[in-house]
């Protein structure tokens, strides 16, 4: 039999999360690999979406989602970031961010058009690049002083007449950066020297620390109507399951998206979307609390890590540490993962496959820190065999 997936995907297979919390399962090792809370969001918010099951909210729900959780959306856009949306055309409910920036590429790119990312990138973009038969280019982030970033002639060079969007990550995953106006600022004018159409993907917003503001591309000027920004519960609120996300743009850019999105999933859960949007609208202190905590996770995951004998990128969001793994004598993070549940007892996620050029990134390996504190130290302390051993 000849090989049934279609040439294009056929480099993908299992993800490296998949891969990787079943090896946590198999082996008993503690998994600071993929990027799940082991604690659960805000009571009152979970049990909205417990009445809104018993209430009979149980059928489908609008395809552009609940008109409840579109104008929460939009409230919390407008008094976040000034950016004003309106509920009825500006704004798409998904199921989750990842089926959001799908159907965005699929949506706006033609067979050989070009998409811009950062590597590294988290890996749906070059899967959901591949579906829509266009071409990934790679910008490579590189450490300057202490934190990833990319070069602007690097930036400006990946632009050819062929492309056509620029995948733009803030909060960072895997590196934990958070974009500075600045940098925002080069993207935004290639955006729109060159015509093009920002995707941001800013699941870890409200997730930035030590008094880092994340600033959304859409708010630079010119930007808002070039810009699909999407966005997510299951990071702000600790409830990844649900899978709940949203689209905001100019209602041609959204009702493209949604041409699409219609023939994925149709429609995400009504149960969570009503749930969200109470989230949205009466838990945000409750989001403030969760920042202050995952910072002090970040902390203690990091000085464990340095003691352990990893160099340690210190990351300013998300949930995720990056190390350089070569001071205990290790290049090849890939190799060392896989190892790792053996050598310590804790799994992680080695960097270099979320690279179109892995030998950029082979000495790189990601933790994650959205765990409970005894978790993390009890990591901490199985990871130090790695320099004593």
């Amino acid at each position: 039999m000849t090989e049934p997936l279609v040439s294009r995907m056929r480099a993908f297979g299992t993800t490296i999360f998949a891969e990787m919390s079943a090896l946590a399962v198999q082996t008993g090792a503690i998994n600071l690999g993929q990027g799940f809370p082991d604690t659960d969001g805000p009571a009152a918010m979970l049990d909205r979406a417990v009445q809104a099951i018993t209430s009979g909210a149980n059928q489908y729900p609008p395809g552009p989602g609940l008109l409840e959780l579109r104008q929460a959306v939009a409230e919390h856009r407008s008094a976040h970031y000034g950016l004003d949306y309106e509920a009825n055309g500006e704004v798409l409910v998904t199921v989750g961010a990842t089926e959001a920036i799908a159907a965005a590429v699929l949506a706006l790119c033609e067979p050989g058009d070009e998409v811009i990312a950062f590597e590294p990138y988290y890996d749906s973009y070059a899967a959901s690049i591949a579906l829509a038969q266009a071409r990934l280019v790679a910008v490579t982030m590189r450490p300057v002083e202490g934190r990833f970033t990319f070069d602007p002639d690097e930036l400006r060079a990946a632009v050819t007449p062929r492309t056509r969007a620029i995948l733009v990550n803030s909060p960072h995953n895997p590196t934990g950066t958070v974009f500075t106006r600045d940098e925002l600022a080069v993207i935004a004018a290639l955006c729109q020297e060159y015509g093009l159409t920002a995707i941001t993907d800013e699941v870890y917003e409200h997730l930035t620390f030590d008094g880092v503001e994340h600033v959304p591309l859409a708010t630079l000027p010119g930007m808002r109507e070039r810009t699909v920004m999407i966005s997510s519960a299951g990071k702000t609120f600790s409830v990844t399951g649900w899978k709940t996300g949203w689209v905001c743009a100019p209602a041609p850019l959204v009702t493209a998206v949604q041409t699409v999105k219609q023939f994925l999933t149709f429609t995400a859960s009504a149960p969570w979307q009503l749930a969200v949007a109470y989230g949205l609208r009466h838990e945000l202190d409750w989001v403030s609390a969760l920042r202050a905590g995952l910072q002090d996770k970040r902390d203690r995951l990091m000085e464990g890590l340095v003691a352990a004998g990893f160099e340690v990128f210190g990351p300013a969001g998300t949930y995720f540490v990056q190390t350089d793994i070569r001071p205990l004598g290790f290049t090849d993070g890939l190799e060392l993962t896989r190892r790792l549940p053996e050598l310590a007892g804790v799994v992680a996620i080695p960097t270099q496959v979320f690279y179109d050029h892995p030998e950029r990134g082979s000495h790189f390996v990601r933790f994650a820190f959205c765990k409970k504190d005894e978790v993390i130290d009890e990591a901490v302390t199985r990871l130090k065999r790695l320099s004593s051993g």
